[in-house]
């Protein structure tokens, strides 16, 4: 089974944390969208003999689509690819964008997953991180999509600047008050280049705090278990049958393939990514062209990525794969690496599984950059 993602690069606004591609300016959307669909077309031989199970659209901002113009693109899809009889079809969206007229079109299209970037229920957090919507948007969203939708997701951001461990633990229990099957959440990252970054050098705003965002994740964790959620992923949290298909299959390393400006995609050898510019994006399209680089992964990037990936899921790194897939110097440099982090008990092994111990979840991808190869082939 493979997988679309379909990277959507419009926002309403820019949030003061983010380093994804996108564009405030809604000018383009429809040229967008017609490319969108004919890189569809153009890519539709890298999945002969494959069916699609999942369609993800992401961003940006999804839900600034018209539901016209979703329909549009799975279309698209559909008449170009083979697709499962009930392929999980996910569609990002804001509060601000979640009218109960757009909540009832939604739910009466292919979508059957909404992922609602709900970040915060404090008005001062969305305000900080310059959210579009506010508290009471978030609250109205959440209460409509519930009536017509049963697999939700919501995102939640712990970390933030001046957030105590009380205001976190109210965050999630509003969120639980929803009864959704699925939370994501992630500690905010100050990357270069946004303006939260500029804004905390210039003591605008205060550094971030590592402890309290480990504390805080300690605390989501252990909140989340007593609800019957599996953390089947560092930052993922689902009920039993609401695993996101489309995140598992990326973790599992299965085919997708990214549609749109800055998109990536893999087929288990190479990797592509596409040019993160609009009007190039759009021009190159138009002409018949991919706007896409490639490369050929490494049996060490390989290695690395599997380790990478998989101690942040509750499948772990398999140690029959790794003799099997990559060879027995492989198995050993493994093996001798993750032993000083068996001893200090960040991991540990179970028929053949490594996998990170409750201790070294929010240190994960810290230990498996440990256990990288830097100069094998």
């Amino acid at each position: 089974m493979s997988g679309i993602y379909i990277h959507i690069p419009f926002c309403k606004q820019a949030c003061h944390y983010c380093d994804f591609h996108f564009s405030t300016s809604m000018g383009k959307k429809e040229a967008m969208v017609t490319a969108l669909c004919e890189e569809l077309l153009l890519r539709k031989d890298e999945f002969k003999g494959d069916a699609v199970a999942t369609i993800y659209f992401g961003g940006g901002t999804p839900s600034v689509l018209e539901t016209a113009e979703i329909h549009q693109i799975i279309t698209a899809v559909t008449n170009n690819y083979k697709v499962v009889d009930t392929p999980e079809i996910t569609l990002e969206a804001n509060p601000d964008d979640l009218s109960i007229r757009k909540i009832k079109q939604l739910a009466a299209s292919p979508i059957n997953r909404l992922s609602i970037g709900i970040q915060s229920f404090f008005d001062e957090d969305l305000k900080l991180m310059n959210r579009a919507h506010s508290s009471m948007e978030a609250i109205n969203s959440l209460e409509a999509a519930t009536h017509y939708f049963d697999n939700i997701s919501i995102d939640l951001i712990y970390g933030i600047p001046n957030m105590s461990n009380e205001r976190w633990l109210q965050n999630i229990e509003k969120a639980l008050s929803f009864n959704v099957p699925h939370i994501s959440s992630y500690a905010l990252t100050v990357e270069p280049k946004t303006a939260l970054k500029k804004f905390i050098d210039s003591g605008k705003i205060a550094p971030l705090n590592d402890t309290l965002a480990h504390e805080q994740y300690a605390i989501l964790n252990q909140v989340l278990v007593k609800e019957s959620f599996s953390c089947y992923e560092i930052s993922n949290f689902g009920k039993p049958g609401y695993f996101s298909k489309n995140n598992t299959a990326y973790w599992q390393g299965k085919k997708y393939i990214g549609i749109g400006p800055s998109a990536h995609s893999y087929d288990g050898i190479r990797r592509g990514w596409n040019i993160n510019n609009n009007p190039k994006y759009i021009k190159t399209i138009s002409e018949g062209e991919l706007p896409m680089e490639t490369e050929v992964l490494s049996k060490k990037d390989r290695y690395n990525e599997y380790v990478m990936t998989g101690l942040r899921t509750i499948w772990g790194v398999s140690l029959i794969r790794i003799k099997e897939e990559f060879g027995k110097q492989y198995y050993l440099y493994l093996m001798q690496q993750a032993e000083q982090k068996i001893k200090e008990q960040l991991l540990y092994i179970d028929d053949d599984i490594l996998l990170v111990t409750p201790e070294g979840k929010f240190l994960s991808d810290g230990i498996a950059s440990d256990l990288f190869l830097i100069n094998m082939e």
